[in-house]
């Protein structure tokens, strides 16, 4: 199910990435924000509000770990009033909105992340958790679930994943590390 969840994904950022890259090319290397070379039209103002919502709620999906900590540490995780628990993560939302504000260059921090950690998280983990689980022949013929016949089966699915490592590893993490700290430094 990973490798369906991947390529869907894939079928939603590649597109659009390849496409931007192609019409702007190095124009995007000063540029932080790739909206602000869109012409002015209402697809791109309806892009921008798109963008906007996606992040408040990836906001709220990523400090939500971060609101159970609070909550359990002054004791109101138990708590059923959604208006009371709402009001209790106002300490854990101020800071970082105000993070936010001091730093306005945000593009190059969340670049440098994305790079450098991001990509050991999100793909060389999963994928060498992967190979590391199912390295012995018991393991895998105990797997709740088995790779799709149209990789290969198990071998296709290591292969797939020592590619992703290597792939994610060499452009990824090196190239888009040096990239995005290369930015950093200069703004």
């Amino acid at each position: 199910i990973y490798l369906m969840a991947t390529l869907y994904v894939f079928t939603l950022t590649i597109p659009s990435a390849v496409s931007v890259y192609w019409a702007f090319g190095d124009e995007l290397l000063t540029h932080a924000n790739a909206f602000s070379l869109f012409p002015h039209s209402p697809w791109r103002d309806a892009a921008v509000i798109l963008m906007l919502i996606h992040q408040f709620i990836t906001f709220g999906y990523a400090c939500t770990p971060l609101y159970f900590v609070w909550e359990k540490v002054i004791g109101m995780h138990e708590t059923n009033s959604i208006l009371l628990r709402a009001v209790t993560r106002l300490p854990v939302v101020i800071p970082i909105w105000f993070l936010a504000i001091i730093f306005p260059f945000f593009g190059p921090i969340n670049s440098a992340v994305g790079a450098l950690l991001v990509t050991f998280t999100v793909y060389i983990i999963p994928s060498l958790a992967h190979i590391l689980t199912y390295r012995s022949a018991s393991s895998r013929q105990n797997a709740a679930e088995k790779p799709p016949a149209v990789i290969g089966g198990w071998r296709g699915a290591f292969v797939v994943n020592v590619v992703v490592v290597v792939w994610v590893f060499v452009v990824g993490f090196g190239l888009g590390g040096w990239a995005s700290v290369t930015n950093f430094i200069k703004q």
